[in-house]
This record gives C-alpha cells, sequence and structure tokens, in this order.
C-alpha cells in the first residue's frame, strides 16, 4: 500500500551530484528535486545578477517588487543553520555586494534584506532575499504583527533561555 503524500516539503538534502535525496517527512517518502540546485546547475531558466565561487544571485520568479533578488549558496544547505562557518563571510559580503547593486543599478532609496530559517522558507535550500526599497512603497517595517513583553522579567527571562543556549 502507497503511502499518500500529506504534507509538500522537499528533500532535506542533495547528493554529491546536487540530485534530490529522498526524506520522510511525517513518514512520508519525498523526492522532489530542489529548484535552486537545479537553477545553479543551469537546468531551469533564471536571470543571474552574479556567478560567484560557493554562491550566486538570481531574480526572484515571484518578486516582492521588480528586482527582487535571492542569493544562494551553489552547494546544498537546507537553512542558515546549516552553511559552515568558513562560508559565512563570502556569503554575507555576497548579499551584501547585491544589496548595494540593487540599490545603485535600480536608483532604489534601500533595501530588505531577509532570510527566513525553516519556518516561511518556501524552498530549502538556504536563500537570502534582497528587495528593492522606495520610500511610500507600501511595504511597512515588518510583514508581521509586533508583541511586547508582559514585564522586564519575562524579557529578561527570554534573553537568559537565549544566552544559556549559546
Amino acid at each position: 500500500m502507497e503511502t499518500p503524500v500529506k504534507t509538500a516539503v522537499f528533500p532535506t538534502a542533495c547528493d554529491a551530484a546536487g540530485k534530490a535525496v529522498a526524506r520522510l517527512c511525517h513518514g512520508t517518502g519525498m523526492g522532489r528535486p530542489c529548484i535552486f540546485c537545479g537553477i545553479i546547475r543551469g537546468e531551469i531558466p533564471t536571470s543571474f545578477v552574479l556567478r560567484g565561487e560557493g554562491v550566486c544571485a538570481f531574480l526572484d520568479s515571484r518578486p516582492v517588487f521588480k528586482g527582487h533578488v535571492l542569493v544562494v549558496p551553489t552547494t546544498h544547505y537546507d537553512d542558515f543553520h546549516a552553511l559552515p562557518a568558513a562560508e559565512m563571510g563570502p556569503y554575507w559580503t555576497a548579499a551584501q555586494r547585491v544589496s548595494r547593486a540593487v540599490e545603485a543599478g535600480l536608483e532604489a532609496d534601500g533595501t530588505f534584506v531577509c532570510l527566513n530559517n525553516k519556518i516561511s522558507q518556501s524552498v530549502p535550500h538556504l536563500h537570502t532575499h534582497v528587495v528593492p526599497r522606495r520610500k511610500g512603497d507600501g511595504l511597512r517595517g515588518f510583514l508581521w504583527p509586533r508583541t511586547k513583553y508582559d514585564s522586564d522579567a519575562e524579557r529578561d527571562s527570554y534573553a537568559a533561555r537565549i544566552a544559556a543556549a549559546l
């Protein structure tokens, strides 16, 4: 009996050739290939703005605003936590270069640079969004509601739990 697919998630890794490796998600076998690995290998058409050693950047196919770029490592890493420390500097330097180029090339007032880690990460291949911004463009600060701590003690409790995990 075949297990029905109930969860739409991507595999969590690629093999050395960049081919998706099937994984289980809540007991369901998954085998869909990584879209970004396909783009990097040239199997899926895109508009590259940067092709570098270990990192590339291309236009998002569904941009928040025109000129929205995705910066991705050329090696498949599921998420931010999987990126080796030695690759952090080159990766973020590339994101910074792209951010500067988006501002200069599109005469944008600034950029919104963000990275979703696991939750809301639509493709499980590490990627950073660089979105051109203009005053009055309608994008308001954070894209989600803000909250407050009930007290200084509650705030300090959160800080202590995070610090202890470091």
